[in-house]
């Protein structure tokens, strides 16, 4: 039902947030493995993995404690209701329980991309995304689970992508290896590994903060209803905007390989393949959200009035989402060539400088305010994606010169 909808997406905060500390190392990890296996330099790549694993395990263990204990608070915070805690509360309990198979799954999966065996990157998340839909209707229906079954399945299936990727990077075929022996923690490798996966961090991090904004801002304005509705834009948001940001995490260690190589031409094809492919993508599935909302929201709810207005809603929410790749190229590529400060600017500017400041100003100038709350998206869209232009003609210019001269 929709409450259940709701609570869930209450949750969605949390999730973020571990997928933050996720991409904080691995997507910090993974480019500057890539630019070290450019520069033939495989056995510092490897002390690069090493490290990163055990930073992950500590992170897991760490956020699982911390939510354990204050995560009911956090979901009243959140802008949970007397209805919606009895789904967002045991829903939040089992996810954060499987949290290290999910961090080590997103984390490590990176490092085989960057490696070139993208056969086998995929097959990990074919079978996380495979064991998952196959999993849900047996827990959700068939043992009457509800919103535990739905959350017991997803950790379960993180669970079997985590198996297959350890067994990988375990095995014969891997050029990077977990080995006990480079997994003693170095200064060295960590901190510039965090300061890389700084600008992605603070990108999914900052959506645990926006959806708080949005929420609390939403059950104000209209309720249990319009706070259903952010979920369902949202998550079908996230439905296109997960695959086409698996193309630029594709296309992130073929720019950081030829970036330690210095082959300035290979990363500008690069960069335009990636570019052209997502804006493609999401400007096909922006036409079909477009034109026909309700298809994509009666896959969530069969609540007419939520029909109703998340029509509307979903359509302003995702009013510029055809151009959002602009924005995703420029991060996966400030990211690979490893421009800590310019990713990190990109990556505050859209969410902390504009979106959620813009979430609380925009309903004092409109009779709608849940309109309001839903036009922040777009007109912060539309600042952030004009500024990462401006910036990256500078910086990857700069970098691009500097490979001409150490050439």
């Amino acid at each position: 039902g929709s409450s259940a909808l709701t609570g869930i997406g209450l949750c969605f905060p949390i999730i973020y947030l571990i997928s933050a500390f996720s991409a904080l190392i691995g997507q910090g990890g993974a480019p500057r493995a890539a630019i070290c296996m450019g520069q033939n330099k495989t056995t510092e790549a490897n002390r690069i993995l090493n490290n990163c694993f055990v930073v992950l395990i500590i992170e897991a263990v760490v956020l699982s404690v911390f939510f354990w204990i204050f995560g009911e608070p956090l979901l009243w915070l959140f802008g949970c209701s007397e209805q919606t805690i009895v789904y967002a509360l045991p829903y939040m309990q089992i996810y954060v329980s499987g949290s290290i198979f999910v961090m080590l799954a997103l984390g490590l999966n990176l490092f085989i991309t960057t490696q070139g065996f993208t056969r086998f990157s995929m097959t990990s998340v074919l079978i996380g995304a495979g064991a998952n839909i196959i999993l849900d209707p047996i827990f959700i229906y068939g043992l009457h689970m509800g919103v535990r079954g739905a959350a017991l399945a997803t950790i379960i299936s993180q669970g079997l992508s985590c198996i297959w990727i350890l067994r990988f990077l375990t095995g014969k075929k891997t050029r990077l290896r977990l080995k006990k022996s480079d997994m003693h923690l170095e200064k060295r490798i960590v901190i510039p590994c965090l300061g890389l996966g700084l600008g992605p961090f603070v990108m999914q991090a900052t959506d645990a903060l926006l959806n708080i904004a949005f929420n609390s801002s939403l059950q104000h304005y209209g309720g249990d209803i319009a706070v259903g509705c952010m979920t369902i834009s949202s998550t079908i948001q996230q439905m296109v905007w997960i695959p086409v940001q698996g193309i630029g995490q594709g296309a992130q260690p073929i720019i950081s390989y030829n970036y330690g190589a210095g082959n300035a031409k290979r990363i500008r094809q690069t960069f335009k393949c990636m570019l052209a492919v997502s804006m493609t993508a999401l400007t096909v599935f922006w036409l079909f959200v477009q034109l026909s909302p309700t298809t994509f929201i009666r896959i969530f709810s069969n609540s007419e009035e939520i029909i109703a207005t998340a029509g509307w809603t979903l359509r302003v929410y995702m009013a510029v989402f055809c151009m959002f790749s602009i924005q995703m190229s420029v991060q996966q590529t400030f990211t690979a060539l490893g421009k800590a400060k310019a990713s990190l600017f990109i990556a505050c500017l859209r969410k902390i400088i504009l979106l959620i400041p813009l979430i609380f100003i925009l309903p004092h100038f409109f009779d709608n305010k849940v309109f309001a709350v839903f036009l922040a998206e777009p007109v912060s869209d539309t600042i952030s994606i004009t500024a990462s232009i401006i910036t990256f003609r500078i910086v990857f210019k700069k970098a691009m010169q500097s490979i001409s001269k150490s050439a």
